[in-house]
């Protein structure tokens, strides 16, 4: 077994990161479909370790790093959230909610049916809908334990695992050929019909940025404060009925910091900048979780559980297609919120903001995207999903109360 330390680890994910670009440039499918960089890199990787494994080599990475880049990345987020922008996005938000609302109730009804009629466990159902699916590794974790201890459902935890791996997976595969295939159908262009308008903040991460050292210096202080107030607030939160997962707190933190200094004329948040620091800690996050894969771990699940997740990515394309898209308003802006909505319907956020990157990339700006799919996968996704779980686990059929 090989084992990389810390600094090991992040050379690799930045050569994973390399290896991305070079397949999307090079490889016509990859770029033809919109598939993100670090998800090329990534599973190319996995891949060959799943093969290296097949000969007893077993390469193991340090995932230090792997949690403070994800609040990172929703740190900047909640730097680049303005009130006055929220504001605008206010309807927008309301129906995306309803949307991702509408997905959630889908994916446990199929995921429960699926189960029973396979001869499963209805709680093996759930566990492979919005618990893991919509909710990932953090919320799959929490259930899985849950559902092991509280309702004697054996190897939920690993069930739980398995089934966030595959949905992280998939979300980032499925999200780039459904927008392509919506902008195609629809025929719409990659600007507005009425006037152009210009990319900002996350929606162009390959453009260069005038920095400073000492801007540099400010904004990452802003986000150093971001994780630190956030990752507070979650352990005064904790075991409360106001318990929140800790990249919601971190998020929240951003905004108010973002907001209150600009309310009170003290700073005004460099978004140039803010983006830049939040595309490389997304770009860092999403190589090592995906280069850490254990594949030999969705090779073993059973091939009942193996029909149920694929029957929810299925569900989860059709839905992005014939729902997502057509109540988003079935123009530009609404196919790339479907790809977002792949990317947090099957897996998390930071898979549906690099979903929509590479589809803005190609095709042009999305602004209203990238303003409603953070607010929705980071704020309103976990609440809700929490909610749904717990009035399935009330219904009578289960058994549980």
């Amino acid at each position: 077994m090989l084992q990389l330390d810390f600094y090991g680890t992040l050379v690799a994910a930045s050569l994973v990161l390399l290896l991305g670009r070079g397949l999307v440039t090079r490889v016509g499918f990859l770029r033809a479909y919109n598939i993100p960089e670090p998800v090329a890199g990534g599973l190319m990787v996995a891949l060959v370790l799943l093969v290296l494994r097949l000969f007893d080599i077993e390469v193991r990475f340090d995932t230090s790093l792997q949690t403070p880049l994800m609040l990172a990345f929703f740190a900047t987020i909640g730097l680049s959230a303005d009130f006055a922008s929220l504001k605008k996005g206010g309807r927008v938000v309301g129906v995306f909610v309803l949307a991702v609302t509408g997905l959630l109730v889908v994916q446990n009804a199929m995921g429960i049916g699926l189960a029973t009629a396979l001869g499963l466990d209805p709680l093996m159902g759930l566990l492979t809908g919005s618990v893991t699916l919509a909710g990932g590794h953090g919320t799959g974790a929490a259930w899985g334990a849950t559902f092991s201890e509280k309702y004697g459902l054996a190897s939920a935890s690993e069930l739980a695992m398995a089934s966030a791996t595959f949905g992280l997976v998939l979300g980032g595969l499925i999200g780039g050929p459904v927008a392509r295939l919506l902008i195609k159908r629809t025929q719409v262009p990659g600007c507005s019909k009425d006037k152009p308008r210009l990319p900002k903040g996350f929606e162009q991460p390959n453009k260069e940025r005038s920095i400073t050292p000492f801007s540099f210096i400010e904004t990452l202080a802003l986000i150093a404060v971001s994780l630190l107030a956030g990752n507070l607030l979650n352990g005064a939160l904790r075991e409360t009925a106001f318990e929140l997962p800790t990249f919601v707190c971190v998020l929240f933190v951003g905004v108010l910091l973002r907001n209150g200094l600009s309310a009170l004329g003290l700073y005004q948040v460099f978004e140039r900048e803010v983006s830049v620091l939040g595309n490389v800690s997304l770009s860092l996050f999403l190589a090592i979780a995906l280069m850490s894969l254990k594949l030999w771990d969705l090779a073993a699940l059973a091939l009942p559980i193996f029909i149920i997740l694929a029957a929810q990515t299925l569900v989860m394309a059709l839905f992005a297609i014939f729902v997502t898209f057509r109540v988003m308003g079935s123009n530009y802006d609404a196919a790339v919120l479907a790809a977002g909505h792949c990317g947090f319907g099957l897996g998390a956020t930071p898979t549906a903001i690099a979903n929509m990157q590479a589809v803005t990339q190609r095709y042009g700006p999305s602004q209203i995207a990238f303003l409603v799919v953070p607010m929705v996968g980071a704020f309103f996704i976990d609440i809700i999903n929490v909610i749904v779980i717990k009035l399935y686990l009330a219904l009578p059929f289960f058994g549980v109360a």
